[in-house]
């Protein structure tokens, strides 16, 4: 999302009809129109796909509280708890105002005027803009980024099949994330923080492949809500879904 070439940090983000409480230490910004929170993403705190964006070590800076912390956490809770959409803006950090162990203020050396979209992770204190979606996963399932390739037996406290994620949200986004035996719809029944949450379910057992194999997440997978996820494995065998509709249409005429 490209803006004009505007003189500071203050007049971009104005462009973008976001604000702050104080333009002087913010560096998280929120549009409420249009439900979207900008943050800054300093190049010192990329790794690969994902920028840290919050830490609970920012809480304090030289020995003094950090002002823009309790704005910036207000700011992801907006994103984590009433959907409104994450962004960030790339900025080049400079360390001319810090002393030689790296005490003192951060300072921008130069920012890109445009924002991307990003999707917010947590792990324990620390709050990650990410360029993919992070799905909620059920408890077994192991992702990986390599292609469609799924099988390979490994011990991760118990023995577990390999899940692709590549593989989850290709069949997510061919068939949508509502369950294909009952038609529960997370974000339907809970709103924006639920939308796109659901299990994903393996049609033929990866147990019962024991090999490597090539997966047609099209074909192979479909999605479930984790009730009739866990039904469908619930004995020896693994229930077909159609079987699970059988059961649900026998349950509704019977207990209405």
């Amino acid at each position: 999302m490209p803006a004009k070439s505007l003189p500071n940090r203050k007049a971009f983000i104005q462009s973008l009809g976001a604000t702050c409480r104080n333009w002087t230490w913010s560096w998280s910004f929120v549009n409420e129109p249009e439900q979207r929170i900008i943050f800054g993403a300093w190049d010192i705190n990329k790794n690969g796909g994902r920028t840290l964006i919050l830490s609970d070590k920012w809480r304090v800076e030289n020995g003094r509280r950090t002002r823009g912390y309790p704005q910036s956490l207000e700011h992801l809770r907006l994103v984590e708890q009433k959907g409104y959409e994450l962004y960030t803006f790339n900025i080049t950090h400079s360390n001319e105002l810090q002393d030689e162990h790296g005490n003192g203020p951060a300072k921008i050396k130069v920012f890109e005027r445009t924002i991307i979209r990003k999707w917010l992770t947590q792990e324990g204190g620390d709050w990650y803009a990410c360029d993919e979606p992070v799905h909620a996963l059920i408890p077994e399932e192991v992702t990986e980024p390599e292609l469609f390739l799924e099988g390979a037996l490994r011990a991760i406290q118990v023995n577990a099949y390999e899940r692709c994620l590549q593989a989850r949200d290709a069949c997510i986004s061919y068939h949508g994330a509502v369950c294909a035996a009952c038609r529960f719809d997370f974000g339907q029944a809970y709103g924006a923080i639920a939308q796109g949450l659901i299990h994903v379910h393996h049609i033929v057992p990866l147990s019962k492949i024991g090999r490597e194999y090539k997966l047609n997440p099209v074909t192979d997978l479909l999605p479930l809500c984790p009730n009739c996820h866990a039904v469908v494995h619930r004995g020896k065998e693994t229930m077909s879904v159609d079987e699970l509709r059988q059961c649900l249409a026998s349950a509704k005429v019977l207990y209405g």
